[in-house]
């Protein structure tokens, strides 16, 4: 894991503010321009800090998933299928893809895809063979394409055919959510410039080398390799070939890339602003004191700077919370040998959870930049997948109920914390596999460095406390957070852990389309906790499967009732800061910014 990177199939993120904000180890900022652009023909974008651009190659690698990198790709190779969340909502935005429509089958089993009537920069029309080029690929060189994940794109596709230029089919291994495959898998696709890129090395000529094997692993490593040499991401001829609104005019090993308008685009998203200089910062402080000199037209500051708000509004600034498309929650062990049993009582975690105040943490912690979460569907922003159950909080705050919740199953209060008195699986006992004595004491192994986490923690102890339930905390590094609380069997010395928590910068951000499969799913990738539940599992399957739309909400509803985490607010992704007059601007969700809508009213 590392800060604010973000795999289509691993989404676990650490946004950079809180993070970052807790080391400013070199002050200053790097590559920035004296004063802002104050030209309506360009913007000066402050990236955050400690998130160097370095990788401009459509296809991700584990070591280059900083998000810039990702979103600055999409400005110059846009995608088959563009989903973003700049409009409030996350869905398809057909004015940034390559694909013009996707028609799939009745029996769910494949897709036709229509390519809009669009062309490369040099003016070589963008063909099915482009898409075919990127699909040979990463079939053959999946273990090294950042977004594989075993069973998934390309493993779950059986065959790419085109028709024609304009329209290729894709066969699936089964029938699948039309919604799921287009929003976590179509979405994938980047149609690359077959004509320009197909060669096995510098000197080669362009061939059909991707269609064999060992050429598509030599086409790989020379486009990997070329991607290496940031030095030469301005000169080369082999980045000046694209398909987005803009095209890279520099970019220093430093981290400033400035884009400039590519004026043979000819999608649906021209660029409103022609060049964009992206400035790398080294820390969250240079960043907010470049926003107070005036010295950038958009940047970012901590949660904590808000207080300051009419500050930068006295500068020309508007201040705008970025809502992320994640959820944030801790997980328990449920293969822990003591307190494993008392986890897998229901009544025991929703005791836990209805001792959570999570309207208070906002409030107090939060300083109002986050949303309550109550479930496994992201609540920052309105979606269809989000059920009534989950949207009305299941188990709301009220530590006095949350008492009688353990005080009815047989736990008494000594000493100010419950005590299994009455063991057994009886309704009114412990439940099966909690020893008589078990005291309800749980430690969290948190995020160290963070003064926020660590007052979010010191809240949760006090109102957990109120219900009897004693919470013990212990901080590491995030690396270190993950390395120590791993799935694991409660046989094994590492499964002593009791509950973890990434701290208030991480989250777990999603594609489009929000299932659960890695996270909730028995032997999920991702499920952290070993939590496993077979009727939870057949509708996490139903999700991806079936395109009936009560299933989404189904597992949101089974879900925010069953709490196989303890579900806590999801703060935003980031505060923005933009200069008055800046419009079109793309909050989006997902966490990746389009340059391509910006544009200067003023």
């Amino acid at each position: 894991m590392s800060l604010r990177r973000m795999a289509a199939r691993r989404r676990f993120a650490l946004a950079a503010g809180a993070a970052v904000a807790a080391s400013a180890l070199l002050a200053g900022c790097t590559g920035t321009s004296s004063s802002s652009s104050g030209s309506s023909d360009s913007i000066n974008y402050a990236l955050p800090a400690n998130f160097t651009p370095n990788w401009l190659l459509p296809i991700g690698t584990a070591a280059h998933l900083n998000t810039n990198n990702g979103s600055i790709a999409a400005a110059m190779w846009e995608p088959l299928v563009a989903y973003d969340g700049s409009t409030g909502k996350v869905g398809w935005n057909k004015k940034g893809s390559i694909a013009s429509a996707a028609d799939f089958a009745p029996d769910g089993k494949s897709v036709k895809i229509t390519l809009g009537d669009r062309h490369w920069s040099d003016g070589t029309a963008i063909t099915s063979r482009d898409v075919e080029f990127w699909y040979n690929l990463i079939t053959v060189n999946k273990k090294q394409y950042a977004s594989y994940s075993p069973g998934k794109v390309p493993d779950n596709w059986t065959s790419l055919k085109a028709t024609d230029e304009r329209h290729f089919t894709i066969t699936f291994d089964k029938a699948y959510n039309a919604q799921w495959m287009l929003a976590n898998e179509l979405s994938l696709i980047k149609p690359l410039p077959q004509h320009a890129w197909d060669k096995t090395s510098a000197s080669a000529k362009v061939s059909d080398a991707d269609r064999s094997a060992a050429g598509a692993k030599q086409v790989w490593t020379y486009l990997n390799d070329a991607g290496k040499d940031i030095s030469k991401y301005a000169s080369s001829p082999l980045w000046k070939t694209v398909s987005g609104p803009y095209t890279v005019k520099s970019f220093s090993t430093a981290g400033k890339v400035v884009l400039t308008e590519n004026k043979k685009y000819d999608g649906g998203e021209k660029a409103g602003i022609k060049t964009v200089n992206l400035l790398p910062f080294t820390t969250s402080t240079a960043e907010t004191n470049a926003l107070r000199a005036g010295t950038v037209d958009y940047g970012y500051i901590d949660p904590g700077d808000l207080d300051q708000k009419d500050s930068f509004a006295s500068r020309g600034y508007t201040v705008k919370p970025w809502t992320g498309w994640a959820i944030t929650y801790m997980p328990y062990n449920f293969n822990n040998p003591t307190m494993g049993p008392v986890f897998k009582q229901l009544y025991a975690r929703q005791a836990i959870q209805r001792s959570i105040d999570q309207d208070g943490l906002v409030k107090a912690i939060f300083n109002g930049t986050a949303t309550p979460g109550y479930g496994p569907v992201p609540q920052g922003q309105a979606s269809d997948y989000v059920s009534d159950v989950q949207k009305n909080n299941p188990y709301p705050f009220d530590t006095k109920a949350a008492t009688k919740l353990l005080t009815d199953h047989g736990w008494t209060k000594q000493n100010g914390v419950m005590v299994c008195s009455k063991p057994g699986s009886g309704a009114n006992q412990c439940g099966s596999g909690v020893k008589a004595g078990t005291t309800f004491a749980m430690e969290v192994l948190s995020q160290s460095g963070s003064t926020v986490t660590d007052n979010e923690m010191s809240a949760i102890q006090s109102s957990l406390a109120k219900t009897g339930i004693k919470f013990s905390i212990r901080t590491a590094p995030v690396n270190s957070v993950l390395s120590q609380t791993p799935q694991c069997k409660a046989s094994q010395s590492i499964c002593k852990w009791d509950l973890s928590y990434f701290g208030t910068a991480g989250s777990w951000y999603f594609p489009a389309f929000p299932t659960g499969d890695s996270l909730f799913a028995s032997n999920g990738g991702s499920n952290f906790g070993n939590y496993s539940n077979p009727d939870v599992d057949k509708l996490i399957n139903k999700t991806t499967t079936s395109n009936d739309p009560s299933a989404m909400q189904d597992y949101s509803a089974a879900l925010a009732k069953d709490l196989p985490v303890i579900w806590l607010p999801e703060p935003d992704y980031q505060i923005s800061v933009l200069k008055n007059g800046l419009g079109g601007f793309s909050q989006d969700s997902l966490a990746n910014f389009h340059p391509a809508q910006w544009k200067w009213t003023k």
